[in-house]
């Protein structure tokens, strides 16, 4: 059984991720709502703009999200000319998507923002307690 002490630092830690997540989110959101977009749109510009001429269905696989939530938001994407979908050369039924000129000028200034503020935080601490964090977030992230 976990001491008082251990349970107080996991609920610290809990409400240290909750509250720098907003505070990572908070610059990118502002620019998001000026557009009528959300996280999830942030989210699919980004892997794509890390993943030109990705598949649906692999970007489907990493965001962990159905088709039906893909679809809204993607659909707008490509509205907004931020995103393209094009056949795949080596099979017309795969769809590759890109990000366009402005698509990929959004996704830096929304990663930009994001970039920065890692960077500065990440001086601060040093550079041992940066390779601590990245280490929780990948045992984190391949939790299922």
């Amino acid at each position: 059984m976990p001491s008082k002490t251990d349970e107080q630092q996991l609920r610290q830690a809990i409400e240290l991720l909750y509250f720098g997540y907003r505070a990572f989110t908070d610059a990118p959101d502002r620019i998001l709502e000026e557009r009528g977009l959300g996280r999830v749109h942030h989210r699919i510009l980004y892997f794509v703009g890390r993943h030109p001429g990705i598949s649906v269905a692999r970007l489907l696989a990493i965001l962990k999200i159905t088709k039906q939530a893909l679809n809204g938001p993607l659909r707008q994407l490509m509205e907004m000319r931020l995103v393209t979908m094009d056949a795949a050369m080596h099979d017309k039924r795969v769809r590759e998507l890109s990000l366009t000129p402005q698509g990929t000028k959004l996704e830096a200034q929304l990663s930009g923002t994001q970039l920065k503020q890692l960077r500065g935080v990440f001086e601060e601490a040093g550079e041992e307690a940066q390779g601590g964090w990245q280490a929780v977030m990948k045992a984190l992230a391949a939790q299922k």
